[in-house]
């Protein structure tokens, strides 16, 4: 019995022996894998994190070739180039701007020399002596009327003449007649009072036909010719209008020509109301017509309302031009400067040339040495007799391209589509 339980007793003790060991050696087992699978793990994170490393570094390097493009606002000549390109450079300096209002207006005929042409009197055009934009002098006849009330007026004048003639002649007898003591001195007196009663009649009758137009100089020794109105200019011009047709009737409520002195012409402008304090009569303006774009005609104003109005908050204004050449026609469309004082403080100015557009700013070429421009920001201000403010962006004293700044805009154009290209490749 006591053997046979220590046999069964070995037999266990072996069996958990062996299951112990088992246990120990898949543990062992386990731990190594582990241990490779952390190392395959940290060899794995650290091939990542290197990679990270390498496209970081391939990433700053594409940053650092992009920022290079950002400075292609520089641009390098020499100073031979400058001169066949007309690159001129120049010192930034304040001076003192013109202020200008711009204004747009209309062309019209001076009213103080424009003339509408009627007859005196009624009657039937029968003869047209002038047409349309035909050149007339003052006293010129444009129309011949037929008028019954000129024959009328003639035929007054002739008896007025003839009774004249008879009341010198009666007063001539009477007087021979006192000198040898026939007649009364009282007659003599009557026979001077008709004569000068006729002579009165005459002189209205005359005063009349001068009226009409008539010249009594061309009714002497003419009495059988048929009477007939001519209508004259009175004043030297262009017929800018013309009405008058053969056969028609006319009278003095009916205009049959316009003429007008083009030689002077008004310019009808809308000054706003917040510029009123700088205008002032007899202030110089410059007019410029599309027609003759290049061509700045000078005048003066010669007249500001005194109302405004309403709707526009705008005062008329007149502005008197020469017009030698007739290039100013009425109903043309103008554009006024109005020249105001020049500013007391002086301001930084650069010529509108030098100020260029480069990618939506405004930019001004500032030379960093002899051969370096640097296309420079600028803030703009006021423009005035081709010159712009700087109100910021450019020192005074500074070296800028005062010429020539077009080339260097297109230079910086070139060099970022160069750039572009490479990118590309």
């Amino acid at each position: 019995m006591n053997k046979k339980a220590i046999i069964i007793g070995l037999i266990l003790a072996i069996a958990v022996g062996g299951g112990f060991l088992y246990r120990s050696t898949q543990t062992g087992n386990s731990g190594v894998k582990q241990a490779e699978h952390k190392d395959e793990k940290a060899d794995g994170h650290k091939e990542e994190k290197a990679g990270g490393h390498k496209e970081e570094g391939e990433h700053k390097e594409e940053k650092e070739g992009h920022e290079g493009h950002d400075e292609a606002g520089s641009v390098k000549m020499t100073v031979e180039v400058q001169k066949q390109n007309g690159v001129v450079v120049a010192a930034a300096k304040k001076q003192r701007l013109a202020g200008v209002i711009s204004a747009t207006g209309k062309v019209e005929a001076n009213a103080d020399r424009i003339a509408h042409v009627s007859p005196r009197i009624s009657g039937k055009i029968v003869a047209v002596r002038a047409s349309l934009g035909d050149s007339v002098s003052s006293g010129q006849a444009l129309a011949t009327l037929d008028s019954v009330e000129l024959g009328e007026a003639l035929g007054r004048y002739h008896q007025s003449k003839t009774k004249l003639a008879l009341a010198q002649s009666n007063m001539d007898r009477i007087k021979g007649l006192v000198e040898k003591k026939i007649a009364a001195r009282k007659d003599i007196l009557q026979a001077e009072t008709d004569f000068k009663t006729a002579q009165t009649e005459l002189h209205t009758d005359e005063e009349r036909l001068s009226l009409y137009g008539v010249a009594i100089a061309d009714l002497k020794g003419d009495n059988h010719k048929r009477p007939l109105l001519p209508v004259r200019s009175p004043i030297s011009g262009t017929i800018t209008e013309k009405h008058a047709i053969v056969g028609e009737l006319s009278d003095p409520s009916k205009s049959l020509y316009t003429v007008a002195d083009l030689s002077s012409v008004w310019v009808l402008v809308d000054i706003n109301e917040k510029d009123l304090a700088k205008v002032r009569k007899g202030q110089g303006a410059i007019v410029i017509v599309g027609a003759f774009p290049d061509r700045k005609l000078r005048g003066r104003i010669t007249y500001i309302a005194d109302l405004v109005d309403e709707s526009t908050r705008t005062v008329k204004a007149r502005i008197e031009v020469a017009n030698p050449g007739r290039k100013l026609k009425p109903e043309m469309f103008a554009t006024v400067e109005l020249a105001l004082a020049a500013d007391a403080p002086p301001v930084l100015a650069v010529p509108e040339d030098a100020v260029q557009d480069l990618d939506g700013k405004k930019v001004v070429f500032v030379a960093e040495n002899e051969t370096e421009f640097a296309a420079r920001p600028v803030q703009a201000g006021r423009t005035a007799a081709g010159m712009v403010e700087i109100v910021s962006g450019l020192k005074e004293g500074e070296n800028y391209a005062i010429k020539g700044s077009f080339i260097l805009k297109s230079e910086v154009k070139k060099g970022e589509m160069t750039d572009e290209h490479g990118h590309g490749k």
